[in-house]
């Protein structure tokens, strides 16, 4: 006898390109279609990764809410979608999705409908709105969710103090592409020829969108200081607003005296093989971050990590990687020196243990099988 297949519906803030969205899209790209019948909304717009979803032949919707701004007929409408489409499972992405897509759920009769969790904690400089709607779901998670996926160790502990229910707290990674994501000799010698680098020029990348938690302003710091040491060094950033027409990074750069040391290239497609091509990548968060994607990503390319001690930034790059203080400038340049002393060797040494821990820990299709696995039980929690 053939088994229905378990309709379950993703609800998602938005779909553009930050790490939930993205590891939605992957998630999406290996569960068993045989076995799941899945569409995505979103409460805003669809955006780069939904058409990415699109294509992989998954209904996407959206409802066209406006970011930080309360509507209740958005609300009503998506319950109202809830209600006639009746997915087994609701599966929401972030705290405003949460909040938003549970007490949709709720009104729909929804019974089966699970949080996921992307932050570490709530820094003083959040939005004020991603405040009070983390609180507002700490008050409301032992009535609305069933269960609640965290994608790190430090979100569940943060969280539960926050308040939510930690009983109903499960935490699964985030996982990553190993075929997409690899060591690419050539894409290293590719990139640095399109950018004029020379071949034995130290790489140190920086990919992020330009926000206060990726905190550009130290690595500006951190690059210019690491100028001064070592001149022979470049650092490439990438990401949604990391161009030279953006006068506050441009400042902090040239403030720290790494203005011709620094390529801001923007928003980019190919990010593998930039990866592919660093010697070093940093992730320089202040707060906030619960699992950052491209930590991992940066690892499978076989490339070692300085992180700063943010979210599970340093349980992910365990020995294989440096993990440094926040705000500490002074600290990340020294960490990069420390680097580019050790030599090409041991960087190499270090960044095939890094995919091996990427491979042990965090390869794609275990963490797909482990939200296979979450999903068929919660299938199984309630009676309809």
């Amino acid at each position: 006898m053939t088994r229905q297949p378990i309709t379950l519906w993703h609800i998602i803030t938005g779909l553009d390109t930050g790490g939930a969205e993205r590891m939605l899209a992957k998630l999406l790209s290996g569960l068993d279609r045989q076995r799941f019948a899945l569409e995505v909304l979103s409460l805003t717009d669809i955006g780069p990764v939904g058409k990415g979803i699109q294509e992989q032949g998954i209904p996407v919707r959206a409802l066209g809410m406006r970011r930080g701004v309360p509507d209740p007929a958005g609300l009503l409408r998506l319950a109202g979608w809830l209600r006639r489409g009746r997915p087994r499972i609701v599966q929401t992405w972030m705290y405003h999705a949460d909040l938003i897509g549970g007490l949709a759920g709720m009104l729909a009769g929804q019974k089966r409908i699970a949080w996921n969790i992307r932050h570490s904690d709530l820094a003083a400089n959040s939005k004020r709105s991603t405040i009070w709607t983390a609180r507002a779901c700490a008050r409301l998670s032992r009535l609305v969710p069933a269960r609640i996926v965290c994608c790190s160790h430090a979100s569940q502990r943060v969280h539960a103090a926050l308040g939510y229910a930690a009983e109903k707290m499960v935490v699964i990674p985030n996982g990553f592409d190993l075929s997409a994501y690899h060591p690419d000799p050539a894409a290293r010698r590719a990139v640095r020829q399109e950018l004029g680098l020379p071949e034995d020029a130290p790489l140190i990348g920086l990919i992020a969108r330009f926000d206060p938690q990726k905190d550009h302003e130290t690595f500006a710091q951190a690059a210019g200081l690491l100028r001064q040491r070592r001149p022979k060094a470049h650092f490439l950033l990438c990401g949604d607003g990391i161009e030279e027409s953006n006068a506050r990074l441009a400042g902090w750069i040239e403030a720290a005296g790494a203005g011709d040391r620094c390529l801001l290239l923007g928003r980019r497609a190919d990010i593998p093989r930039l990866a592919a091509a660093l010697d070093i990548l940093t992730s320089s968060s202040a707060y906030g971050e619960g699992f950052p994607n491209v930590v991992g990503e940066a690892m499978a390319c076989g490339v070692p990590c300085v992180v700063t001690d943010v979210g599970d930034s340093a349980q992910i790059v365990g020995e294989t990687g440096m993990v440094v203080p926040i705000r500490a400038p002074e600290r990340l340049a020294a960490a990069w020196e420390e680097w580019i002393a050790a030599g090409t060797e041991e960087r190499a040494r270090r960044g095939q243990a890094a995919r091996c821990r990427v491979e042990a820990h965090f390869s794609l299709p275990a963490i797909v099988g482990r939200y296979t696995q979450f999903y068929e039980e919660l299938a199984g929690l309630c009676a309809d």
